[in-house]
C-alpha cells in the first residue's frame, strides 16, 4: 500500500511495539480459533482479518458507567471516546480457555491494570460478567480497520483510576441519562466534536440498555447469553 512506510514511521514508539509484538486470536464467525497473526497484519484493512476482542463495561456502586477517551497515538480511532476498556485476548495459554470465557477475564484484568492503572486485585477474574458477544467490522482510515468478535464484559467496582497516557486522554463516569445526551451531542456535532467508537456505539445502540436495566434490577445473569453471536456488521 502506498505509504505504508512512511506511515509506520511516523507510528507512536510504544504503539508501533504492541502492534508488532502482540499476537491477536484469529476465529471464525462462530468464534472459533483458526490461528493467530500480529495485531498490526490484524488491523490492516486490506488484510481484514476478523480477530477476537473485548469490551469491558466498568460501573461504579452508583450503577455510573466508566468511559475513556482514547489517546492520540492511538493507531486506530484515536480520540473518540469509547466504554471503559476495549482490546484483545492474545494467543497465550491463560487467554484462550474457552471455559466460562475465563481466558478472555484474564485479558479484560490484563489490560485495565495497562491502561487505567486498575489493580488485580480491585478487578477480580471472578468479578467479571461476560454478557453477550457481538461481531462488527468498521473502516478506521485508508489503512487501518477493526474486524472483531468482541466479548463483553461487566463488572462493577468501585476502583481508583490511574490512567495511562500512552493509552488513555480522558475518563469519566457518566449516568444512563448523561451517556444519552452524550449520544445525541455526538450524532448533532456539538460538545467540541465529541465522537464515539463504532464498536461502542454499536453496543450502546442495540444492547447496552437492556442490560444496564438487568444490572440496576440485579438479573444481570439472566439476561448474560453467550450462545448468541450479534451480528452487527454495517
Amino acid at each position: 500500500m502506498a505509504g505504508s512506510a512512511d506511515d509506520d514511521s511516523r507510528m507512536d514508539a510504544v504503539q508501533k511495539r504492541l502492534m508488532f509484538e502482540d499476537e491477536c486470536i484469529l476465529v471464525d464467525e462462530q468464534d472459533n480459533v483458526v490461528g493467530h497473526e500480529s495485531k498490526y497484519n490484524c488491523h490492516l484493512m486490506e488484510k481484514n482479518l476478523l480477530h477476537r476482542a473485548f469490551s469491558v463495561f466498568l460501573f461504579n456502586s452508583k450503577h455510573e458507567l466508566l468511559l475513556q477517551q482514547r489517546s492520540a497515538t492511538k493507531v486506530t480511532f484515536p480520540l473518540v471516546w469509547s466504554n471503559s476498556c476495549c482490546s484483545h485476548p492474545l494467543y497465550r495459554d491463560s487467554e484462550l480457555i474457552q471455559e466460562n470465557d475465563l481466558g478472555v477475564r484474564n485479558a479484560a484484568q490484563r489490560k485495565l491494570l495497562d491502561e487505567l492503572g486498575i489493580r488485580a486485585e480491585d478487578a477480580p477474574v471472578d468479578q467479571f460478567t461476560p454478557v453477550g458477544r457481538m461481531l462488527y467490522m468498521a473502516p478506521s482510515d485508508g489503512k487501518w480497520s477493526e474486524h472483531e468478535l468482541t466479548h463483553i464484559l461487566f463488572i462493577v467496582r468501585d476502583v481508583k483510576l490511574r490512567p495511562n497516557p500512552d493509552e488513555v486522554a480522558g475518563v469519566r463516569y457518566v449516568s444512563r441519562e448523561q451517556l444519552e445526551e452524550l449520544v445525541r451531542k455526538a450524532d448533532a456535532g456539538e460538545d467540541d466534536g465529541v465522537k464515539l467508537s463504532p464498536w461502542f456505539r454499536l453496543i450502546v445502540d442495540n444492547l447496552l440498555m437492556g442490560w444496564w436495566d438487568h444490572l440496576e434490577k440485579g438479573t444481570l445473569s439472566k439476561a448474560a447469553d453467550m450462545e448468541t453471536i450479534h451480528n452487527l456488521k454495517e
